[in-house]
């Protein structure tokens, strides 16, 4: 197999006030996959994806991305290479179009002309929002900022796409709608996730971290289906929802 496009080594992490969050993770994505990172509150799901761009810095372990480790020489291009979605649209969207935020990012990096012009409408269009380009973010709906979010950091032209809570808060169409998009998209996903069933249908594998170690690392079908493993670590399926009776798996 060729190397791993996300990989974590040992990776351990306590905050200034002493509380241990990480405790050695290891974690290896390869370029391609979707996988769905589970667990309960607190397992240390957030402070991890937060060291994938730099934005916490290892205390011990590393973390590489194509070969690149994550450091401050190479931050810029580690943030344009993991693009992280956050739950709350909002978090991304501070301008006044739509285009104004997604050519955001361009923008820093001087890209300017045809080119961002090109680069902005891909990713809007990727996403379904191409008609919307000129709207105010806050005019649109929740689903749609969240789209709207997504591409911008599609536009960076990701090699990984972290997605947090990606379906949250999103009614049922819009939930669908994501999915398709989600499944369209020609790049490496980690999707952090408490909808399992989300999980299931998106991400062939599934990593379950509790406690700030991995606990399981499989197919999303065999983890869910683990009835033992869920309890132990607090997850838990919505009522009348079992994977046994699902037709067919996510490719």
């Amino acid at each position: 197999m060729s190397a791993p496009v996300l990989d974590v080594q040992g990776l351990a992490y306590a905050y200034p006030d002493g509380h241990q969050a990480l405790f050695g993770v290891d974690l290896h994505v390869h370029s391609g996959e979707r996988v769905a990172l589970l667990g309960p509150n607190g397992a240390g799901k957030t402070t991890l994806v937060l060291h994938l761009n730099g934005i916490l810095t290892a205390g011990a372990g590393r973390v590489a991305v194509s070969g690149l480790e994550v450091a401050k020489p190479h931050l810029a291009e580690i943030r344009r290479r993991v693009g992280i979605v956050f739950q709350d649209p909002d978090d991304q969207l501070f301008l006044g179009s739509v285009r104004a935020d997604v050519e955001f990012g361009l923008r820093n990096m001087g890209v300017r002309g045809p080119a961002l012009d090109t680069r902005v409408m891909a990713a809007l269009d990727q996403v379904g929002m191409a008609d919307f380009a000129d709207r105010p973010p806050h005019h649109l709906s929740f689903g749609q900022r969240r789209r709207v979010a997504l591409a911008t950091v599609l536009v960076m032209e990701p090699e990984i796409l972290v997605l947090d809570e990606p379906s949250s808060n999103l009614d049922p169409a819009s939930r669908r709608e994501l999915a398709d998009i989600l499944r369209s998209l020609e790049v490496t996903v980690l999707m952090v996730t408490h909808d399992l069933p989300y999980a299931l249908e998106l991400c062939p594998r599934s990593v379950v971290l509790s406690d700030g170690v991995v606990v399981a690392d499989g197919s999303t079908y065999d983890v869910l289906t683990d009835d033992e493993l869920m309890a132990a670590h607090r997850l838990e399926l919505p009522f009348g929802f079992d994977p046994r009776t699902i037709g067919s798996l996510p490719r």
